[in-house]
């Protein structure tokens, strides 16, 4: 099964929470601090809410969820022969789940666009990394290799197991 997936920035994670719950009639899927995802059966749809104060009701980026790492593969390789190039995470934690991935660069208006697959929950968000603390002064922490800033000004990192050497900073795309 695939699904298209949504990640939103929001200033207040539990209100969004809330307030998708009401609208979908269903549970998230996951919640962490600064971070919840609703797996929506009816429209078929995977809701990120990454909690970015001040970007609340922006689009953070979109993608489609699929069943398998030959699922990734064969639309990479789809892609590919379309012409479209991609940056490949193999194997890669993000938004507390192990995942096998790829980004499609290069799209109109600059927008992040991935083709993933969970392999297994994690219990970070992303890499080694041990989640921030609760008295982390509001800093979600929720920022990585595979969830850097979506301006071209401030390009990611690579991904693909690097770990970050300072504190991460909000997540801005991420799933």
């Amino acid at each position: 099964m695939s699904r298209i997936q949504l990640a939103l920035d929001v200033d207040d994670v539990e209100a969004a929470t809330a307030f998708y719950a009401k609208l979908f009639g269903v549970a998230p899927s996951k919640t962490r601090q600064g971070y919840a995802n609703f797996a929506i059966a009816d429209p078929p749809l995977k809701l990120v809410l990454l909690e970015n104060p001040g970007r609340g009701g922006t689009l953070n980026h979109l993608g489609v969820e699929v069943a398998s790492v030959d699922e990734v593969d064969a639309e990479q390789t789809r892609l590919a022969a379309a012409g479209l190039a991609s940056t490949e995470e193999r194997d890669s934690t993000c938004c507390y789940a192990r995942q096998t991935k790829f980004w499609v660069e290069n799209t109109p208006d600059d927008l992040r666009f991935e083709i993933y697959t969970v392999l297994e929950d994690s219990p970070t968000f992303f890499g080694d990394v041990a989640p921030p603390a609760a008295d982390s002064g509001g800093d979600t922490g929720a920022a990585s290799a595979c969830c850097g800033p979506t301006s071209s000004a401030e390009a990611p990192e690579p991904a693909g197991g690097s770990t970050p050497s300072a504190a991460p900073a909000p997540a801005t795309a991420c799933c």
